[in-house]
């Protein structure tokens, strides 16, 4: 017998149907209805109707086959064999996440095709793997953040099989599984949510529409249905960490907020499986509440995305300046960002109009991620350029230089390991034509802030838009990917051998600047280990950086540079970075 419950506390009629037959469930309290049943069991598709409605895909569907409209299908995790026994994933403080996207990492755009390249990951030096959001949402291609059937990993990636033998392999491999999850809103097409119950509040508004319904009525169980959705990707499909996307627009006024009880869940969790569980938090709000713990009045997320970092690495290097760039361009500021974690913590924001963010409580570099690209910061440009389209060799390989050796936790887009020259663009496949043509419109209209012109724009309905996203694995046998690929490989293994080069309490790294030569020299340290110094140029012409120190060797250099111990100089040439380990420290 299979025990299914659905909570749907204003009808007065739910069926089951299943096998062309319906059968009613029996009210319970608070709104939930229940049924045990024989005919329901793994792989038998079924769905709910409430008061005799047209049939409706289940809330926490595990499947949906046929898509968002279609019927789900049960699934009992069990029928899955692991063999991932005693799988501990490594200190995510210490690792390199790798972000890609399903749908376009590979030519078949599948979980099975993902699996294709993980020696490539591992061979790099990826620790952990970060899949953009894998829950079922409106047709064959997305980005995955418009999402409406949680529970359910995409059909066309693969299904809950699939994705089982991706993280399966993954930790075969000895890498960890990052999930991205959505929990701000739910998806424009095939949200049946709210003809089930309260799951919407139009007390708040996001960007994308009503948010989720998690301080007002019924809302307990609007936050269990949310809650269990994470634990099930930690539990049912062995996931290590998940990454909560825009938990700015995650909205609650209880005394509990809703990022504190997952964090004590998850924790809860971790306690009976006996692994390591984290969460990643993507926020703008540059609010250290949520990576200090929970006795501190905070959320205890493991860490946070740090834009800053990436805005003022961007910002420099690209000379761009239109949109939310406006705050940012200088080498003291990326300075600020390395040495102090938040560039905006408590300052004004000529962009927002205010004053903006808080300082870090507890500077640690391993509450942050660090990164010069990501999904939304290639993706959200017109063309959805990468910095290999808007930088040279030689600035590619400055800014993966800070990327690699900043005090955070390191990060890479799919193909920026080698200057991938594929964009990555916004693509979606709504079926309902109305709003394809409304999200073509809205994404012209995106741009408004910033000085790209909206028509060059690709629709994103169109699938040439798709296609074009996809990872071109041949171009790896090209010279100029190779010398990329190559420069990203040393500086992990520098890395990984060096531990003053790890993530660290952000005291541990000083910085020195000259805003007017465009330099500038970090030097990182670590308890009981040698110092490690970076020594970057900016400006296009050769600068004398001083040394700090006449005991050095050199480690690595994206272009040669000429050393002066005597007067503890080193001219490096224009857009260009040189790392030195200091001898006599310990």
């Amino acid at each position: 017998m299979t025990h299914i419950e659905v909570w749907s506390p204003k009808s007065d009629k739910v069926e089951l149907e299943c096998g062309g037959r319906l059968f009613p469930l029996a009210k319970q309290s608070r709104g939930w209805w229940s049924i045990e049943t024989a005919y329901l069991s793994h792989g038998i598709d079924y769905a709910f109707r409430l008061d005799d409605s047209a049939p409706l895909p289940d809330p926490r569907s595990p499947w949906q086959p046929y898509g968002v409209h279609g019927c789900s299908r049960h699934v009992e995790h069990m029928h899955f064999c692991w063999n991932d026994k005693n799988w501990q994933p490594p200190l995510l403080a210490s690792g390199l996440i790798y972000e890609l996207h399903i749908g376009t990492f590979s030519v078949e755009g599948t979980f099975a095709g993902a699996m294709k390249h993980l020696s490539h990951l591992r061979e790099l030096g990826v620790t952990h793997v970060e899949l953009m959001p894998v829950a079922e949402f409106a047709g064959d291609r997305g980005w995955g953040y418009d999402t409406v059937n949680l529970y359910a990993p995409h059909h066309t990636y693969g299904g809950p099989e699939g994705l089982k033998s991706l993280i399966n392999m993954c930790h075969n491999m000895g890498l960890g599984v990052i999930l991205d999850v959505v929990y701000n809103h739910l998806g424009p097409e095939g949200n049946y949510l709210d003809k089930f119950g309260p799951y919407f509040t139009e007390s708040y508004i996001t960007p994308w529409g009503p948010a989720i319904n998690l301080d007002g009525t019924d809302s307990d169980i609007v936050r269990r249905y949310f809650i269990d959705n994470a634990l099930m990707w930690l539990r049912d499909y062995h996931a290590d960490a998940l990454r909560i996307d825009a938990i700015h627009a995650i909205f609650d006024t209880s005394a509990i907020h809703f990022l504190e009880q997952l964090r004590t869940e998850v924790d809860a969790l971790a306690i009976s499986l006996g692994r390591h569980l984290s969460l990643v938090a993507e926020s703008d709000l540059n609010d250290p509440r949520i990576i200090n713990n929970c006795c501190m009045g905070g959320y205890g997320f493991n860490a946070q995305w740090n834009e800053d970092f990436h805005h003022a690495l961007h910002a420099l290097l690209s000379k761009e300046r239109s949109g939310y760039y406006v705050d940012f361009g200088s080498v003291s500021q990326l300075g600020k960002a390395l040495s102090q974690g938040f560039v905006y913590d408590g300052c004004y924001s000529g962009f927002r109009h205010r004053n903006h963010g808080r300082p870090l409580s507890n500077p640690s570099g391993h509450k942050l991620v660090g990164f010069m690209q990501n999904h939304d910061q290639v993706g959200n440009r017109v063309s959805g350029k990468r910095s290999s389209h808007l930088l040279d060799t030689a600035r590619l390989k400055l800014a993966t230089t800070l990327v690699l050796t900043a005090p955070f936790i390191p990060m890479l887009f799919q193909g920026e390991e080698w200057g991938a020259s594929t964009p990555f663009l916004f693509f979606t496949s709504y079926t309902d034509e109305e709003l394809g043509k409304a999200v073509t419109e809205g994404r012209k209209q995106e741009f408004s802030s910033f000085d790209w012109d909206p028509s060059e724009v690709p629709d994103p309905q169109d699938q040439a838009t798709y296609e074009r996203s996809k990872l071109d694995w041949k171009e790896l046998e090209h010279e100029s990917c190779q010398e990329i690929l190559a420069w990203h490989k040393e500086l992990i293994r520098l890395r990984h051998r060096f531990p003053a080069l790890g993530c660290a309490t952000l005291n541990q790294t000083k910085v020195t600047i000259d805003e007017d030569k465009q330099w500038l020299h970090i030097r990182r340290s670590a308890n009981k280990c040698k110092d490690v110094m970076i020594l970057c140029n900016f400006s296009s012409q050769d600068r004398s950086i001083p040394l700090l120190s006449n005991q050095q060797v050199e480690l690595l250099a994206s272009t040669s540079c000429n050393v002066n111990l005597k007067q503890k100089t080193a001219i490096v040439p224009g857009a260009g970075a040189v790392i030195v380990k200091v001898e006599g420290t310990k």
